[in-house]
C-alpha cells in the first residue's frame, strides 16, 4: 500500500477478506522462517487472477512457507499444478505442511528445489497460465525475461514488493533491490507483449497480461 494512504483505509483494503486457520498458519510459519509472506490484500488477488484465468498450470517462484501457494491454489481449477521453486529445504517442509492443512493433496504441487534462474530454462514454453516471483528482487529483471517465456497467451505474470515500502518512488534511493525493482517496472511497462497494471495492494503487486 502506498505510504501516503491512511493507515485506516490501508487496514480496511488488507482486512477486507479475513484469512482463515490455514493461511494464519501459513504466514505465522513464513515469518518464523525470516520469509515476508504476502500480505492479505495481496493473497487475494492472486487467488482471483487465477480463478479469472481458470488456471491449470501456474509457476510460482519463491515458495515461502506456503502462504501464497495456498492462495494461489484456491483460485486454481480442480485439477491445476502448481510449480513453486525455491532454494531452501526448509521453507519447501513447511509449504507441504500448509498445502496439506489447505486440503491440497501432493498432486495438486510440484516443489522444485534450486536456484531460480537455474530451474526456469527447464520450463516448456508457452505452457503456463500464470507465474508469480516473490524471491531475490535483484535477480526480478532476469525471472521477468524467463517469466514472459512460460506464459501462454493470455497468461499473467505477477511480482510482489515493487513498492518497496514507498522507496521506489524515491529517486534518491540507489540501493541495489531498489534498481532492480524499479528496472522490472520499466521493463514490463515497455514490453509490447504485455498489458500492465501497477496494483498498490500490500507492498505493491505489478500484474501484466501476455497479449501474444
Amino acid at each position: 500500500m502506498t505510504p501516503e494512504w491512511p493507515a485506516g483505509l490501508r487496514n480496511y483494503v488488507e482486512d477486507y477478506l479475513a484469512e482463515d486457520e490455514p493461511l494464519l498458519a501459513a504466514r505465522a510459519a513464513g515469518q518464523e522462517l525470516g520469509c515476508v509472506p504476502i500480505g492479505p490484500a495481496g493473497g487475494a488477488t492472486l487467488q482471483f487472477l487465477a480463478a479469472t484465468l481458470r488456471a491449470k498450470a501456474v509457476v510460482e517462484v519463491g515458495t515461502g512457507a506456503g502462504l501464497s501457494g495456498v492462495y494461489l491454489l484456491r483460485g486454481m481449477a480442480p485439477d491445476g499444478v502448481l510449480t513453486s521453486i525455491d532454494v531452501q529445504p526448509e521453507h519447501q517442509i513447511a509449504a507441504k505442511r500448509a498445502y496439506a492443512a489447505g486440503g491440497f493433496g501432493p498432486s495438486r504441487t510440484r516443489l522444485i528445489m534450486g536456484r531460480a534462474l537455474d530451474v526456469l530454462p527447464r520450463l516448456t514454453d508457452a505452457a503456463y497460465d500464470m507465474v508469480f516471483v516473490d524471491a531475490a528482487k535483484t535477480e526480478y529483471p532476469n525471472y521477468y525475461e524467463q517469466g514472459v517465456r512460460l506464459l501462454r497467451p493470455g497468461g499473467v505474470i505477477a511480482f510482489d514488493n515493487v513498492l518497496w515500502r514507498g522507496r521506489v518512488a524515491n529517486p534518491a534511493d540507489r540501493e541495489q533491490d531498489t534498481m532492480a525493482l524499479r528496472e522490472v517496472t520499466r521493463l514490463v511497462k515497455d514490453d509490447d507483449r504485455l498489458v500492465p497494471s501497477l496494483l498498490p495492494v500490500g507492498d505493491g503487486l505489478l500484474v501484466a497480461a501476455k497479449n501474444t
